[in-house]
């Protein structure tokens, strides 16, 4: 079975958990402060990973690093991980969790494009348009500044992407001028 398959079970099986206990946002708050911390210390997953170490040592790491941070909930699937010696498999897991949480919650995330900066109340004016056209309850807005786009926006939810930016507008035109339809 491939890792991605065995991810998404061990995913599976703690969103179903977490389902029933009602705490489903905030084992997944918790499981993104592990994929960062995993992320941004290699040594991390290397210590983990490594063949010479004991499960114990691997158990006792994991519940001094994360015991005072996380729920007993997400501690223990870690140590499930560590246990079955699946720990390789933790960030896939961890962007499954979060889908199915998302899907559930109903929310979704959109990545904005933008030639500056946009504001707070930028960002809460584009979620709750692109909610609505995006079918969801609730959009988490995080912005990129990407110069190339001259102004407007370009926005990411998911698998659709809608261009309003200057550069794709210019673009538009250009072709319509090549093909003589304008």
């Amino acid at each position: 079975m491939s890792n991605q398959a065995v991810a998404n079970r061990y995913a599976d099986a703690l969103f179903q958990l977490a389902q029933e206990k009602g705490i489903l946002e905030q084992v997944n708050e918790e499981l993104q402060v592990v994929k960062q911390v995993v992320q941004t210390t290699p040594a991390f997953s290397q210590f983990l990973g490594h063949p010479k170490v004991t499960t114990e040592k691997k158990r006792a790491f994991v519940q001094e690093s994360f015991q005072q941070s996380i729920s007993e909930t997400s501690l223990n699937a870690l140590l499930l991980l560590v246990d079955r010696k699946r720990i390789d498999i933790l960030v896939a897991m961890i962007d499954k969790f979060k889908a199915l949480a998302y899907e559930a919650q109903n929310v979704a995330e959109a990545t904005v494009y933008s030639a500056q900066p946009l504001s707070e109340e930028e960002k809460a004016q584009l979620a709750e348009l692109f909610a609505k056209k995006a079918g969801k309850a609730k959009l988490l807005v995080k912005n990129i500044v990407n110069s190339d786009l001259l102004g407007g926006l370009k926005i990411r939810i998911g698998d659709r992407i809608y261009d309003g930016s200057v550069k794709a507008q210019l673009e538009r035109l250009e072709r319509q001028l090549i093909a003589g339809t304008r």
